[in-house]
Order: structure tokens, then sequence, then C-alpha cells
């Protein structure tokens, strides 16, 4: 799956734009390397983000093409 939408799908990040405009600007690495959106995210990456002054790390669990909004945060693993 792409990595923007995995951020939305995820509910990591609202919009798949937003998530779009987050690579884009170097914000999204995966497994330590700046990631682009198009990049396929596998079970077991590590994704880094950065919003403003914080940083969020997870690691991939699960990979589904949709999900219920309940049901989205069991898609990764806080680290």
């Amino acid at each position: 799956m792409r990595l923007d939408k995995y951020l939305k799908v995820s509910r990591l990040i609202k919009r798949r734009t937003v998530a779009n405009e987050a690579c884009d600007a170097g914000r999204v690495s995966v497994n330590g390397k700046p990631a682009k959106a198009s990049v396929e995210v596998k079970v077991g990456d590590v994704i880094e983000i950065g919003f403003g002054n914080k940083n969020v790390k997870v690691e991939v669990v699960e990979i589904v093409e949709t999900t219920k909004k309940d049901e989205a945060k069991d898609m990764f693993r806080y680290l």
C-alpha cells in the first residue's frame, strides 16, 4: 500500500492530500530514510512523522484497504 494512503487509512494523518504534502516537505521517513508519498509500506516498517516540534514513531502492524475509526489504531504500534 502507498505511504500516503496508509497514513490516511490508519488515521495517523487526517487527509491524503495532507499526507502527500508532509511527504513532499520531507517530514515523513520510512525505516530512517526520507520517503515520498508513493513508497510501498510493508508490515514491520517503521514510520516517523514530524508534527511541528513533536515526532511520532510507529511500526506498521497490519495493512488493510479500509477500516473503521475504532479499528484504525490496531494498524500500527507506537514506539
